[in-house]
């Protein structure tokens, strides 16, 4: 055969028009959401001998709170929390310890932003994205 008639071979990462940084995103997201569902996994299952008079479980899942982004050192990840409802109002909540509540910047970025201030790096547009480029985004 000649070099004219075989196709090359096209990966379904090409196909998608995916970047090196959106496969670095995707998988980083799975990641999390993976690490979140098996600590709520954890928590259902040491709650699992919790039941209500009539015989049900006690602590279930319960739907999950509204995405949000959290600025990782690759970049802005969107990720979504899991509910839990507790029956017997003994106030049972889940909280995850890779995204607790109310935490938008992971510890790794927060800790490099006084860094970029000191050194006159800002997010205005004026240093051409210095500050982007520095937190992953």
């Amino acid at each position: 055969m000649s070099k004219n008639n075989q196709k090359q071979a096209v990966s379904p990462v090409q196909e998608l028009g995916l970047t090196l940084d959106d496969l670095v995103k995707r998988g980083a997201r799975q990641v999390i959401q993976q690490a979140i569902e098996a600590e709520l996994a954890e928590l259902l299952s040491t709650c699992s001998n919790i039941t209500t008079l009539h015989g049900k479980r006690a602590v279930v899942r319960n739907g999950y709170l509204p995405e949000r982004e959290v600025l990782t050192a690759a970049g802005q990840i969107v990720v979504q929390v899991p509910k839990v409802r507790d029956r017997t109002g003994s106030g049972i909540k889940f909280n995850s310890n890779v995204v607790p509540p109310y935490v938008r910047k992971s510890p790794r970025v927060s800790a490099a932003l006084p860094w970029l201030y000191l050194k006159g790096i800002s997010t205005d547009g004026e240093h051409g994205g210095c500050a982007e480029g520095a937190s992953g985004g």
